[in-house]
C-alpha cells in the first residue's frame, strides 16, 4: 500500500509540475499533452505532415510535448526568419538523442556540435578547406567522370528495361562522395563494402529510444535499449580509425592536388584546428551520410515529378539540347536556367530534410507573441513552408516556371525556400549539393527519354515519403530509359 501511495504521489507531482510549466510560460497553442508522455504517442519522429496539419488547426507556430520536453514547430516564412535570423544565436544549439549522440561522437562533428567556439572553428574549416570553390573545382573532373560512368552503365544494362532509380543514384553518389572524402584508400582496401554496411545498419537503427529517453526520470533505463546503437558505433569507430591510421601512414603518397582528399585536408590541418581522430571521424561521417542521402532523395523526387509532368521533362530536354554538346559538365549549369528551376521546384515541393534538424533554445525567448522556454526544441517545417498558399501561388502544382518569373534565393536568404537551411546552421555543402543534383539530373535527361514501366500511368506514381531525417520516396521509383543520343563512350578510364 505504501508503494502504491508513493507512486501516485510522484505521478501527481509530475502532472502538476507539467501543467504549471505549460500554463506559466505563454506557450503557443497545440494539442493537449497527456501526463508524463506528452504527445509522443500522437506523433512519430520527423512527422512533418502531421505538424503541418496541426499548423492548420492551431496556427503557424505550434507547441507539443515529447515526454518531458517542450517542442515548438514553425510553419511559415515569417516565423522561420525569426528562428533562423532574429534568434539565430539563441537557437544555434542542437538537441541530440542518445542514438544521435553515439553516432555523432557526442557532438564531436559539425552537424550536431553545440554552438560555440568549437562550432565556429569547425565551420570555418569546412568552408575554407573542404567546400571552398577551389577545392570543389579540384574534384570536379572526378565527379563528372563518375556521372559519365553512371550514364554508360544505364545505357549498357537498362535500356528498354526497368531500372530502380534509387539504386543507381545511391551507387553513383557513394562513389563520388567516397572519392572526394577518402581518395583511393577505400577501393584499394575493400573499405567501401564495410562503409556501405555501416550506413545500412545506421539507417535501420533506432535514433530515439522512446519513452525511456524522453521522460527524464526514466533515462537511467536507456542502457537496456541501446545495445544496437552501441554495436553500430563501435563498428563505425573501428572503420574510421583504420582508415585514418592507414592514411597517416601513407600521407606522402597522396599529395597531388587531384588526389588530395577531404581526409588529406583534415590531417594536414589537424594541429592548426586541434583535430582529434574522433573529430575527423565525425566530420567525415557527416559528409558521407548527409551528402549521399539528401542528393539521392532530391534526384529521385525530381525524376518522379518529371514522369508525372512530361511537358516539363521535354522543356528541360529542349534546353539541354540547345546548350550541351556530347557530355554535360558542371560548367554548363549557369547556362541552363530552366534546369535550375526544375531543381529548385523539386526542393520546394520535396525538401530532402523536410523537418529541419532540431534547434535548442539556450535561453528563454519569444517567437511571434509566444514564449519559448530555455531547453525547448524548435523545428522549422521546411515542407510546410514549401506548401504554404500564402507564400506560393498554386503550391501543390509542380511548376518550375515560377522561378523564372521570380528569382528566389536558395542559399538561406529567402525564407520561403530553405532546402539547405539558413543562418549559422546552414549546410556548408549547399553549392556542392546544387551542382550534383543539377549535373546528375541534367545528364540523365540529356541522354535518355524516361517513361514508366508498361501498364503504369502517371497518376499511379506513389508520392508518399518515408519518415526519417531524410525523406526518401517510400516506394522506390521504377523507370524505363530509352537513349536519346548516340553513345560515344563518355567516361574516362581510371
Amino acid at each position: 500500500m505504501v508503494i502504491e501511495v508513493l507512486f501516485l504521489s510522484i505521478t501527481l507531482i509530475i502532472i502538476i509540475f507539467s501543467l504549471h510549466r505549460r500554463l506559466g510560460q505563454n506557450l503557443p497553442p497545440g494539442p493537449r499533452p497527456w501526463p508524463i508522455v506528452g504527445n509522443m504517442y500522437q506523433i512519430r519522429p520527423n512527422d512533418f505532415r502531421l505538424l503541418a496539419k496541426w499548423s492548420h488547426i492551431y496556427g503557424p507556430i505550434t507547441s507539443f510535448q515529447i515526454g518531458s520536453s517542450i517542442c515548438i514547430s514553425v510553419s511559415n516564412p515569417h516565423l522561420a526568419k525569426e528562428v533562423l535570423k532574429n534568434h539565430d544565436q539563441q537557437l544555434a544549439n542542437r538537441h541530440r538523442t542518445i542514438g544521435i549522440a553515439r553516432f555523432s561522437r557526442n557532438g564531436d562533428d559539425l552537424t550536431w556540435v553545440d554552438y560555440g567556439p568549437r562550432f565556429v572553428k569547425l565551420k570555418k574549416l569546412c568552408g575554407v578547406e573542404l567546400f571552398s570553390l577551389k577545392n570543389l573545382e579540384a574534384h570536379r573532373p572526378t565527379r563528372e567522370n563518375d556521372v559519365s560512368i553512371m550514364i554508360d552503365s544505364i545505357n549498357e544494362d537498362y535500356c528498354g528495361k526497368v531500372l530502380v532509380v534509387n539504386n543507381c543514384l545511391k551507387k553513383t553518389m557513394f562513389d563520388i562522395i567516397a572519392s572526394m572524402i577518402f581518395g583511393n584508400s577505400l577501393a584499394s582496401s575493400n573499405g567501401d563494402l564495410e562503409l556501405k554496411a555501416i550506413m545500412e545498419a545506421q539507417f535501420r537503427a533506432k535514433i530515439s529510444l522512446g519513452i525511456v529517453e524522453e521522460v527524464w526520470w526514466l533515462r537511467w533505463l536507456s542502457w537496456l535499449k541501446d545495445d544496437e546503437n552501441k554495436w553500430i558505433q563501435s563498428r563505425n569507430h573501428r572503420f574510421f580509425q583504420s582508415v585514418i591510421t592507414h592514411k597517416k601512414e601513407n600521407q606522402n603518397c597522396s599529395t597531388h592536388q587531384n588526389n588530395f582528399s577531404f581526409l588529406d585536408a583534415l590531417l594536414s590541418r589537424r594541429e592548426e584546428y586541434n583535430l582529434s581522430d574522433n573529430t575527423i571521424s565525425g566530420l567525415l561521417w557527416d559528409m558521407v551520410t548527409v551528402g549521399i542521402g539528401t542528393i539521392v532523395a532530391a534526384l529521385e523526387w525530381a525524376m518522379a515529378e518529371l514522369l508525372i509532368n512530361p511537358t516539363v521533362q521535354r522543356k528541360a530536354q529542349g534546353e539541354l539540347d540547345r546548350v550541351i554538346g556530347e557530355v554535360m559538365t558542371e560548367s554548363d549549369i549557369p547556362n541552363l536556367p530552366y534546369l535550375t528551376c526544375v531543381v529548385k521546384e523539386t526542393l520546394r515541393l520535396h525538401p530532402p530534410t523536410p523537418l529541419m534538424l532540431p534547434h535548442q533554445a539556450t535561453t528563454d525567448l519569444n517567437i511571434g507573441s509566444y514564449g519559448v522556454p530555455k531547453g525547448s526544441r524548435v523545428y522549422v517545417n521546411v515542407w510546410a513552408i514549401g506548401h504554404d498558399p500564402y507564400a506560393w501561388k498554386q503550391p501543390l502544382v509542380f511548376r518550375p516556371e515560377r522561378f523564372l518569373e521570380e528569382d528566389v534565393d536558395i542559399k538561406g536568404h529567402d525564407f520561403r525556400l530553405l532546402a539547405f537551411g539558413s543562418g549559422r546552421r546552414m549546410c556548408p555543402g549547399a553549392q556542392l549539393g546544387m551542382n550534383m543534383v543539377s549535373l546528375m539530373l541534367g545528364s540523365l535527361l540529356h541522354r535518355f527519354e524516361w517513361s514508366l514501366p508498361e501498364g503504369f500511368r502517371a497518376e499511379e506514381v506513389d508520392m508518399v515519403e518515408m519518415l526519417g531525417i531524410v525523406a526518401y520516396k517510400k516506394i522506390p521509383l521504377e523507370v524505363v530509359p530509352t537513349p536519346r543520343l548516340p553513345m560515344h563512350g563518355s567516361s574516362k578510364d581510371g
